[in-house]
């Protein structure tokens, strides 16, 4: 019996759709009252926008610029713009989240132009702007960028021609800082010139856009092969591709290197687009890609040499990646500094390390290095979280010095200059 009445009345629907009938003519209460469940309706827009909105049970669907949302009541509700539940001067949130009633749901949905207006039970009215909920929709976050990058290996690198930026420009003008800033942002690598040979000139480089992290190693490190440190740094060896400090709980984000003096053959820097090569395994392995991303490893630093004494111990997988559009934000690299391998089952280990040499492979392809030869007065910023490092052996005398920057205070920085960041 039910069902032939719920033929009859979707018949009687469809008829009346046919005839024009309206949406809003659909809610009347004389319409309502035929149906003995509740059943919500497609909402439709003029066809310039594109747009088709629907009530369900448990959340709202938008269709709005070919893309189809969805959207949860509670973060509805939660991330209501008035008055009364955002200060749009501190760009705070001053709604109570927790006061939300988890099984909130609109009374009334409407639309006018390009704005939707939900009503909540109690009276209060939240609207929408059809532009911010596709850029604030998970469905639209997972087709966009946060930091627009230009991946390279060492010709697209050197066929780019990025230029060196002059010391008196860095620090005496927005522009040429704003240039340093793009370059570094997009290649993970910027070099500035003419710069005095000096520690002193080199912090106040730094200084320019960014606090100094203070580290184990001191707040600006200065070093020779003197194994002064228990570290395979300070010795005349090659090195083979690194990130740094992959022991920190959090790697320092930005490294300067700027060779003070060099009497002797060798050394020459070794630079490595690490999201490059990550992108060549998702494209030719996207399972070891995801592998590589999911299992935490432990990176260690040991060291007691004079009055240096410290057992330090990071933690995560190799790539970090923002999981809702996978883009790859931090490289873990450290093959020196990797600890025992103990935190996943022995059924895993083996794929990892599958995993790990098709990275190692890449990342070890000739055409994938960038050399250079660091010398006096040319200093060099190394994005940390993207870009691995090296050198060759060398002999004589080097002088080194350095420092790690804080991450968050450059990005800030390029910010303030009007860059995405």
């Amino acid at each position: 019996m039910w069902y032939h009445r719920l033929s009859h009345l979707q018949s009687r629907l469809q008829n009346l759709l046919k005839g024009g009938m309206t949406c809003q003519a659909l809610q009347q209460p004389n319409f309502k009252s035929l149906f003995p469940v509740a059943i919500h309706w497609h909402h439709t827009a003029s066809r310039s926008l594109n747009c088709v909105w629907q009530q369900l049970e448990d959340h709202f669907e938008l269709q709005y610029a070919d893309t189809v949302m969805r959207f949860d009541y509670v973060w509805l509700r939660d991330h209501c713009r008035s008055a009364s539940c955002y200060n749009s001067k501190t760009h705070q949130r001053s709604l109570d989240t927790a006061s939300v009633d988890l099984c909130i749901k609109p009374k009334i949905i409407r639309q006018e132009e390009t704005t939707l207006f939900f009503t909540w039970p109690d009276g209060h009215v939240t609207r929408y702007e059809l532009d911010w909920l596709m850029k604030n929709s998970y469905e639209g976050q997972k087709q966009k960028v946060i930091q627009p990058r230009i991946l390279w290996n060492a010709e697209i690198y050197q066929q780019a021609q990025v230029p060196s930026i002059d010391f008196q420009s860095f620090l005496e003008t927005n522009e040429g800082l704003k240039n340093f800033l793009q370059n570094f942002l997009l290649y993970g690598i910027a070099f500035v010139e003419n710069v005095p040979a000096t520690q002193e000139h080199t912090e106040k480089l730094a200084e320019r856009i960014s606090l100094i992290r203070e580290t184990i190693y001191g707040r600006m490190w200065y070093f020779t092969s003197d194994f002064s440190r228990g570290d395979t740094a300070y010795t005349k060896l090659a090195l083979d591709r690194h990130t740094d400090t992959t022991y920190f709980q959090e790697p320092c984000g930005i490294q300067v290197f700027h060779c003070l003096k060099h009497e002797g053959t060798g050394g020459r820097t070794l630079l490595v687009d690490g999201f490059y090569a990550a992108e060549q395994v998702l494209q030719k392995a996207p399972e070891q890609f995801e592998l590589l991303s999911k299992v935490p490893l432990k990176h260690e630093y040991i060291e007691n040499v004079g009055e240096c004494h410290n057992h330090m111990i990071g933690v995560g997988p190799v790539l970090n990646i923002y999981p809702w559009n996978k883009e790859l934000y931090l490289i873990r690299y450290n093959n020196y500094d990797r600890a025992v391998i103990n935190t996943v089952p022995y059924d895993v280990v083996h794929r990892w390390y599958t995993a790990h040499r098709t990275l190692t492979i890449e990342l070890r392809r000739p055409e994938n290095e960038l050399w250079v030869k660091l010398k006096p007065g040319r200093v060099l910023f190394i994005d940390n979280w993207r870009v691995l490092h090296g050198r060759e052996s060398f002999t004589g005398y080097r002088q080194l010095c350095g420092c790690y920057l804080t991450r968050d205070d450059v990005l800030n920085t390029a910010r303030l200059l009007g860059l995405q960041a």
